[in-house]
């Protein structure tokens, strides 16, 4: 699927290879709660917290900020978030995160293994999406959109814990190379979220999918950094302020050369930005928060 306004005034220009994610950061209605799922539950350590603020991840630079918001509530049917995908190295990593799952007895909401990644979706402890990831070696990706619908399946729990046979090395919780791996969001509209994300900042379209009512997106030969889709029906509405859940994400470009030839697209486009602590903030049309920081 491609989309533009007007191709040969605004020629296709790709984000620097290195580009990667970095931190979501939350709305949450319950600060300590939060905080006490991602460190039982899913290995996390808590790099810091101030007041009604927090910061979590893997011992390195944080993955998950939470601001605690007095009456934050749920909202459905709106744009937001899908999942946040954390991604970890190596396969004994997601199958440790597995089993402290099931000694923790924390529901989930499905496995699959998509061809690229082994996945496992949860909620948090308040709803927000969460998917645990393991890459394959890119080598073994499928090569189209055809061969990763065709590869794409359940995954079973015994599949994941066999690799617990490949170190007996105690769990200590996040592996410190875990990472923010993709973003999946619920948007409005398929057309402009297109121009925005590749058009405008520069991602590809690593695949097209007829008819699932989504597109995604990434940088370098990724499988995806971005995922967007209308299931929450075309037209859907921004969260109000005191919604739980994103805030916004965070876009890391390799040097500030790198930024300044992103934001002068996002200038040309007329979309609005605003300087803040990590960096500059920018929306989709969906009005879902993007920060596009720089590799610290």
């Amino acid at each position: 699927m491609t989309t533009s306004t007007n191709p040969a005034a605004t020629p296709f220009q790709a984000l620097h290879p290195a580009t990667r994610l970095g931190h979501v950061h939350y709305t949450t209605a319950d600060l300590a709660r939060q905080i006490a799922f991602y460190q039982d539950v899913l290995g996390f350590k808590l790099h810091w917290r101030e007041g009604d603020a927090a910061g979590l991840g893997a011992g390195g630079e944080d993955l998950l900020r939470l601001t605690q918001v007095q009456g934050a509530r749920r909202v459905g049917g709106t744009t937001g978030l899908y999942h946040t995908a954390f991604l970890v190295p190596t396969r004994w990593d997601l199958a440790q995160l597995l089993k402290s799952i099931a000694v923790t007895r924390t529901r989930i909401q499905g496995m699959s293994n998509h061809g690229t990644h082994y996945a496992i979706y949860l909620p948090d402890a308040e709803g927000n999406g969460i998917e645990l990831a393991w890459d394959f070696p890119q080598e073994r990706w499928p090569k189209t959109a055809e061969d990763m619908l065709r590869n794409n399946r359940g995954l079973s729990p015994e599949e994941v814990f066999s690799a617990l046979a490949d170190s007996d090395a105690p769990w200590d919780g996040l592996d410190a190379r875990t990472q923010v791996g993709h973003v999946h969001l619920h948007v409005a509209h398929l057309p402009p979220t297109e121009q925005f994300y590749s058009g405008v900042l520069g991602f590809d379209i690593p695949f097209d999918l007829p008819g699932a009512q989504a597109i995604f997106f990434s940088a370098g030969g990724y499988h995806h950094h971005i995922g967007t889709n209308l299931w929450q029906g075309e037209g859907a509405p921004p969260p109000p302020a005191d919604a739980i859940g994103l805030r916004y994400f965070t876009i890391v470009l390799p040097d500030e050369t790198e930024r300044e030839r992103v934001l002068a697209r996002v200038q040309n486009a007329d979309i609005a930005t605003e300087p803040v602590a990590d960096g500059i903030l920018v929306r989709d049309p969906a009005q879902n928060g993007i920060i596009l920081a720089v590799e610290p």
